[in-house]
């Protein structure tokens, strides 16, 4: 009899049906996430082009502008201290980020690498406090402020921010799979814990690290409540409530407000864009061992 060589013999049609089937399923995906996205790419786009229109054209269908009136930027920092609010929101959630990633960084080292007694317990106490929601916590917050004398500061709207049970959790979590060979290494060698953990820790939690700023950034950089309850003074306000102060004052006009919407979101399109690796890598790790 003679033999076929590998590769050709005749596919059976339940072959031929499996590989429909995956194909079917496969096809499907693509389509359904095709969907998905151009629908939450739509208002996007139709914020993007109404910020090229005038207040008359915003109200039509047509879509596309008839005249590309790039001059509404112009405007807009013209109308409002929109400068302002840009250097207020970058630089109140720079600082955040930073403390909160201090912070969290030695939380985190303290329940992930020393051992203490009740070392756990006060973790899972301390960690109880994520399910109290944060409008909960702003009256003894803002009592808080009041007694410190904080209010209408930029102290007052970074100080609060910058601990986070979460970015603790993430960050111990990150460091549980950090091989503890490591800090015995150090300490032979004479390393004090200050040191392991500056030395040793932080340099190989750099991706946790690098997911937290980023969510603490996105996070903090479109905080709305906390800064419109604490902050009085028109120099001290951030994107959010410069851009209500601008919707109130103005009147509704629309083509403008989509125009400082765009320029809004452009800082956290680009950081999004450049540290999506980072972040995809960071909560993968994180998430490695309970």
């Amino acid at each position: 009899m003679r033999r076929a060589h590998p590769g050709t013999e005749e596919k059976r049609p339940g072959d031929f049906s499996a590989w429909w089937y995956r194909r079917g399923r496969f096809t499907a995906s693509h389509v359904l996430l095709v969907l998905m996205a151009v629908t939450m790419l739509v208002p996007f786009m139709w914020m993007v082009l109404a910020s090229f229109k005038s207040l008359q054209e915003v109200e039509q269908l047509n879509p596309i502008p008839s005249v590309w009136r790039f001059e509404n930027y112009l405007n807009v920092f013209e109308q409002v201290s929109f400068a302002r609010y840009y250097f207020n929101s970058i630089f109140i959630a720079a600082w955040v980020t930073f403390l909160q990633c201090l912070t969290s960084a030695m939380a985190a080292y303290a329940f992930a690498r020393l051992q203490w007694r009740g070392r756990d317990t006060v973790f899972r106490l301390y960690l109880a406090t994520l399910m109290i929601p944060g409008v909960v916590l702003m009256i003894p917050n803002y009592t808080l402020m009041v007694k410190l004398h904080l209010l209408d500061s930029y102290l007052g709207l970074i100080v609060p921010a910058s601990f986070s049970a979460f970015g603790t959790f993430l960050l111990r979590q990150f460091m549980l799979t950090i091989p503890s060979a490591l800090d015995e290494a150090a300490a032979i060698d004479g390393a004090s814990p200050w040191q392991i953990f500056w030395d040793v820790i932080m340099p190989l939690s750099r991706a946790g690290l690098v997911t937290l700023g980023i969510f603490t950034f996105l996070g903090n950089y479109g905080s709305f409540f906390w800064p419109l309850i604490l902050i009085k003074s028109e120099h001290l306000r951030t994107l959010p409530i410069g851009m209500l102060y601008f919707d109130t004052v103005y009147g509704r006009q629309t083509n403008l407000i989509m125009a400082a919407s765009v320029m809004n979101i452009i800082p956290l399109v680009i950081l999004f864009v450049a540290a999506q690796k980072h972040i995809v890598r960071g909560v993968q790790l994180g998430a490695v061992k309970g």
